[in-house]
């Protein structure tokens, strides 16, 4: 008998790697091998200048259904929850910590653990019957990592309402909500990734990833040290070949000759 991989991956000439969490009879729950699956592509990720992009989907009928509440069932130790927890932590900071945009595709259910996944790509497009929740409280536990992510992402109240309800929220309650950046029609779906995709292959590699990092240390920090990192950011930005070429083809009218940048 033949295992199916957890984890699906696929790449195209530009550099954009897409990932499928492959566990479509479970709803894509993010079991301890799938964790893994993910920590290993992500690091592959990150060691890999050539990649531009990161596209993140589940296959079957949901995007990921959060932890795998049976799997954590069959070991109810306080050592082995925090180590679960620990991975999954490490797996959502390295999506954040990766040089290229990461983009979820989300189509069917992202629940709990699910949800966070998505709050932690950096941008987000959803099919119209998509739905999202951070259910844990409906089995008594609170979703407190996922809401970490989610506080992030959505105002404090909207997020709040999310973690003590645990209900589901439409894809159109999630745009407007600030969880996902474009909301479409399922058949459209992948027709919208790649025209956001084709955007982001157009512009230098190098600038995206300078500013990527900063825009999510500044973040962290208060407006007065945001403002130095991003200044000092941006007058690095403007030393590399790619931002001098840029302005130059500005000031002359012509089209930047980036071909063959990263």
């Amino acid at each position: 008998m033949t295992t199916e991989p957890l984890l699906l991956k696929a790449r195209d000439s530009r550099g954009v790697v897409t990932l499928t969490m492959n566990r479509p009879q479970a709803f894509n729950a993010l079991s301890e091998g799938l964790l893994e699956a993910l920590q290993r592509e992500f690091d592959a990720v990150a060691a890999d200048d050539t990649v531009r992009v990161l596209i993140l989907g589940g296959a079957g009928k949901a995007f990921s259904a959060g932890h795998d509440l049976k799997e954590m069932r069959a070991e109810p130790s306080l050592g082995y929850y925090d180590r679960l927890f620990d991975q999954c932590t490490r797996v959502m900071l390295a999506l954040q910590r990766l040089p290229v945009p990461v983009i979820a595709r989300v189509h069917g259910i992202a629940a709990a653990a699910g949800c966070q996944l998505v709050a932690m790509c950096d941008l987000a497009v959803a099919a119209s019957t998509a739905k999202f929740a951070v259910s844990g409280i409906n089995v008594g536990l609170f979703c407190s990592t996922p809401g970490v992510a989610l506080s992030r992402n959505l105002g404090r109240k909207a997020a709040f309402e999310m973690l003590v309800t645990g209900e589901f929220i439409s894809a159109a309650q999630a745009l407007e909500r600030g969880l996902v950046n474009r909301v479409v029609d399922a058949e459209r779906l992948d027709a919208e990734i790649e025209a956001l995709v084709a955007s982001i292959v157009a512009k230098p590699r190098v600038a995206i990833a300078m500013g990527k990092a900063l825009f999510y240390r500044q973040l962290e920090t208060g407006i007065v040290a945001a403002y130095e990192d991003a200044g000092r950011t941006m007058a690095c930005n403007m030393m590399e070949d790619a931002a001098l070429e840029g302005v130059q083809a500005f000031i002359e009218k012509r089209a930047p000759g980036w071909a063959g940048q990263s």
